[in-house]
């Protein structure tokens, strides 16, 4: 049976009261063999300052007002091991009006919006099926820090490839080891378990963190999973209402962005045109894109 989520706004602030993120770019790239994953959940729970300075990408603020720019170029060689160059950047502060509920029962919480009236927008990307130098390029120039759920099926063929935006200040988060997208209806307690476990430990072999966030292959959960979850120690369940897909945006709420949302995209071949497409969105909306770990206090 599949079971609804809590995510109730608190009143703490979370461990990061105020908190920075490095920006960087570096080229690398292998490509593999791609997966689709473009259904809605299954479930769906319902649920800015000016500065005299220019702004940056991502409405941050440079280093004496300039207006920083990637490194990064597309016609360099992909390498296997990236070696990003980290670009100091100032970015507005928030402090987080927003508290993550707490595992109640057994259960992980399930977050499908962050409830804030702080002007942000939290990108998180699925998978890792295409790797191209052009996906670094473009988060590194937009200063996107952001999520990445990866499947380690999808990713194990160049895990490196990753390590620059995690350099970047984005985080590796847990998509499961098999991306097998009925597990909720096809596993029972255990299969779950193993399968975010191996995640779990193939994510701190690396890149050196367990992830504490869990996304749902397809976005359905239950709450078997929730239990599996909490025991494969992480926090939350991640679902989304916004999603950037095949070059346009998709919004289970409204027709716009909207402070608090968690927006979905994939690493796939149209990468370019769903950021562009999540970019136009963001601001339009006058949002800036914060990682959402951060946010939660759960990096």
């Amino acid at each position: 049976m599949f079971g609804s989520h809590s995510a109730v706004p608190g009143s703490a602030p979370s461990r990061r009261a105020v908190f920075s993120v490095l920006g960087a770019s570096v080229v690398a790239g292998l490509t593999a063999c791609t997966t689709d994953e473009s259904s809605t959940p299954a479930i769906t729970p319902s649920g800015a300052a000016g500065s005299p300075e220019a702004p940056g990408p991502n409405g941050a603020l440079a280093v004496g007002g300039e207006v920083p720019t990637s490194s990064a170029s597309p016609t360099q060689a992909p390498s296997p091991t990236p070696t990003p160059t980290a670009t100091k950047r100032i970015r507005r502060t928030f402090i987080p009006d927003y508290q993550l509920p707490p595992i109640v029962g057994g259960l992980a919480p399930v977050i499908t919006k962050i409830e804030t009236k702080h002007p942000v927008v939290f990108l998180t990307i699925d998978d890792g099926n295409i790797k191209t130098p052009e996906s670094i390029k473009l988060l590194a120039e937009y200063d996107y820090p952001s999520s990445l759920f990866l499947t380690k099926d999808t990713i194990a063929d160049n895990p490196a490839f990753f390590n620059a935006f995690k350099a970047q200040g984005s985080l590796i988060e847990n998509h499961t080891v098999t991306h097998n997208i009925n597990m909720v209806r096809q596993w029972g307690y255990q299969q779950q378990l193993n399968d975010m476990v191996g995640m779990q430990e193939y994510a701190l072999q690396h890149y050196g963190r367990r992830p504490t966030l869990f996304r749902p292959p397809g976005g359905a959960y239950s709450n078997v999973m929730r239990q599996a979850v909490a025991d494969a120690g992480m926090k939350a369940i991640v679902t989304w209402e916004a999603k950037a897909n095949a070059g346009k945006m998709d919004y289970q709420v409204g027709n716009s962005l909207r402070p608090g949302d968690i927006v979905l995209m994939h690493f796939r071949a149209e990468f370019a045109a769903d950021l562009a497409a999540f970019r136009a969105a963001q601001l339009a909306a006058g949002l800036e894109v914060v990682l959402l770990e951060d946010f939660l206090g759960v990096a």
